[in-house]
């Protein structure tokens, strides 16, 4: 069985791979300034199943593919990745020492069949540390926040300025790995058949 990932992000990849699997890697090049309006849950989902989408023709029968989003809310809106340096230190800003809810939109189908697919948005909070005004610029600086969803990773230099996460650590990294169990059972799929051999 095949399995692709419909996302060109890093972490995804490699907490797919610390699991045992060992995806393809398909970028979808979807648009998402498309998708507008939404509710930050449905709008992680709505993208999620757009990336998804666009990779399902392009793979075998049989593959299963994965679309993911995350967009990080905060006092009711969606955050996905900053336009710029200026905008992620005033992102920080916002955020420091206050907590906001990281969505990840989960999106599986099957290639052949278009009937096949289970989609779930997984939200977990995080709770953000009081940093200073020379710790966001420095943090910005390296320009790490400027390529993730909410300006913040959990897994890298960010992770000092997250004092503590409620729910799944792996859906703050941008894939939750008990939902992507959960949506392979849906799919009459087992979970150990994806562990690369």
């Amino acid at each position: 069985m095949t399995f692709v990932l419909a996302s060109a992000s890093p972490a995804r990849l490699a907490t797919l791979r610390a699991a045992g699997l060992d995806p393809e890697v398909i970028v979808s090049g979807v648009d998402e300034s498309q998708v507008v309006g939404l509710p930050p849950a449905e709008l992680a989902l709505r993208l999620a199943g757009l990336k998804c989408a666009a990779v399902h023709p392009q793979v075998a029968d049989g593959t299963l593919v994965l679309g993911c989003d995350s967009v990080l809310e905060l006092d009711g809106e969606a955050l996905g990745k900053p336009a710029d340096a200026d905008d992620a230190v005033a992102r920080w800003r916002r955020m420091r020492g206050r907590s906001g809810v990281l969505h990840t939109g989960h999106c599986l189908r099957v290639g052949g069949d278009a009937d096949a697919v289970a989609a779930v948005t997984a939200s977990t909070t995080v709770h953000f540390a009081e940093i200073d005004d020379a710790e966001i610029e420095a943090y910005v600086a390296t320009g790490e926040p400027l390529h993730v969803a909410g300006a913040f990773t959990v897994d890298g230099l960010g992770g000092g300025f997250v004092t503590r996460i409620e729910g799944d650590h792996h859906n703050v990294v941008g894939v939750s790995l008990p939902v992507l169990r959960d949506l392979v059972r849906r799919l009459g799929r087992s979970w150990p058949d994806l562990w690369a051999r």
